[in-house]
């Protein structure tokens, strides 16, 4: 069985989403890599789960809090109980939470490969500075007499289309997760 999931990060508008068939099987520490994939994150920062106030990650004696591994919660554990959505923290300091929750069942092999079939806009850069940088970037860049656009260009390789988003990139990047 397949699970299909909208994963929508919080707090920037226009919304920023994707939705993901994943096998019921998946677990958090292998949702984490998908995630990576699907929003074109880089996988530079730490992450967590949250689900029932409870976090999920990968085990460290760096955490100063209680962190559950999350190679043993699967994603037919989480929706199995009737919970419908949960949290994913990626890059504590800026903090872009996204939204995982249940759009459906898809009958499908458990082999069947992860897949992306449908979003929206491209993420915000890696350590652009939470939302409220994020949008300062894209002030900065919409405008050509901005007193930080040049700055801003270079930092992010001279393009960024805040509104790209291309399912058949997206898919491709899946598809090369082992």
């Amino acid at each position: 069985m397949l699970y299909e999931i909208k994963v929508t990060l919080q707090k920037i508008e226009p919304p920023i989403w994707r939705i993901l068939r994943v096998p019921s099987r998946t677990s958090l520490l292998r949702l984490h890599r998908i995630l990576q994939r699907a929003m074109r994150w880089t996988n530079s920062h730490v992450h967590l789960f949250e689900i029932d106030g409870k976090l999920y990650g990968e085990p460290s004696t760096e955490w100063d809090f209680e962190v559950l591994d999350s190679r043993r919660m699967t994603l037919e554990k989480i929706f199995s109980g009737g919970r419908t959505s949960f949290l994913y923290e990626y890059d504590l300091g800026d903090s872009w939470r996204h939204e995982i929750a249940l759009l459906g069942t898809v009958e499908g092999e458990a082999e069947e490969k992860i897949r992306c079939t449908g979003g929206a806009r491209a993420c915000p850069p890696e350590d652009c500075g939470s939302t409220t940088g994020y949008y300062h970037l894209l002030v900065a860049l919409s405008d050509p007499d901005h007193e930080e656009h040049d700055a801003m260009l270079e930092w992010v390789g001279d393009k960024f289309d805040p509104n790209a988003f291309n399912v058949a990139a997206v898919d491709q990047a899946l598809r090369r997760l082992r």
